[in-house]
């Protein structure tokens, strides 16, 4: 859950700074200012691309800052020997490298995958799922986890990412070079309004691809347990959040305005989903 969050925080910084460069060597002129329109694409493209892979390269650094996972690399209890076994079982049958194995303290019930290739990912879970959860649902989480790596999905979301990027900068310097005072603010608020908009397309993407590691989950593991574990989630989700107020969407819950930024379906849709296919 905190993956995707933590991806489009980082790349909408990204974007921010790309912004700024690009304003910067305008002002140098190494950009004309009136440069042709597939001139100041490509340009824009080389920013948007730049930016989106540069945060899937930072992801795993930023994801363990960030929760202050702690990587597991030579087990010290039962509970770590556990997930260091189960991880590595699953990864052997997704035909995907070893997952780096992390524990990040956190009361809810959350897991992230997260890593620029198949080889070299991150796969992490809270303490809150490892206490809240049975053995057999946590493996099922993940495998759901380990599913997202093996599927590719956050190298799909930021190639998305990428092109909406691309747009996001090349669509706010058009309207922006249409004004002749306060053009940098226009094109900086431009810039940062559309990346918004964007985010918004990369989390309905995020949305499908859940159904698919749902179904990798429990592939890996049984349906049943998968089942489980999205019906305890769905037990738990009435309970006061643990979660900042601001990552609510990334959680289980998200009403309103923010069902747009949510980066899962709902539960109720991911099990009917699940039990279709079972």
């Amino acid at each position: 859950m905190l993956r995707i969050v933590l991806f489009l925080a980082t790349n909408l910084a990204v974007l921010f700074m790309a912004a700024i460069a690009m304003a910067v060597l305008t002002a140098l002129g190494i950009i004309p200012p009136d440069a042709p329109y597939i001139s100041m694409l490509v340009w824009c493209a080389l920013f948007g691309f730049g930016g989106s892979i540069l945060s899937l390269a930072m992801s795993k650094t930023i994801a363990k800052a960030s929760t202050r996972a702690k990587v597991i690399e030579t087990p010290s209890n039962d509970v770590e020997h556990w997930l260091l076994s189960t991880v590595e079982r699953q990864a052997k049958q997704a035909g995907i490298g070893m997952p780096e194995v992390a524990v990040f303290d956190s009361p809810d019930p959350n897991a992230f995958a997260t890593g620029m290739f198949r080889n070299n990912a991150l796969v992490a879970v809270s303490t809150g799922l490892l206490r809240l959860m049975s053995r057999d649902e946590a493996e099922a989480v993940l495998g759901h986890e380990v599913s997202h790596v093996a599927n590719g999905d956050m190298v799909t979301l930021t190639l998305i990412q990428g092109v909406l990027n691309t747009f996001v900068l090349f669509i706010a310097r058009i309207i922006a070079s249409q004004f002749d005072r306060g053009r940098f603010m226009i094109y900086i608020a431009l810039q940062m309004a559309f990346g918004v908009l964007a985010s918004i397309i990369v989390a309905w993407f995020s949305r499908r691809r859940e159904f698919r590691a749902d179904a990798g989950g429990a592939a890996l593991e049984s349906p049943a347990a998968m089942a489980s574990a999205l019906n305890r989630l769905r037990a738990m989700r009435d309970a006061p959040s643990q979660l900042p107020d601001n990552l609510t969407a990334f959680g289980i819950r998200g009403e309103g305005m923010l069902k747009l930024m949510a980066t899962h379906p709902p539960l109720e849709e991911r099990i009917a989903r699940l039990q279709a296919q079972g």
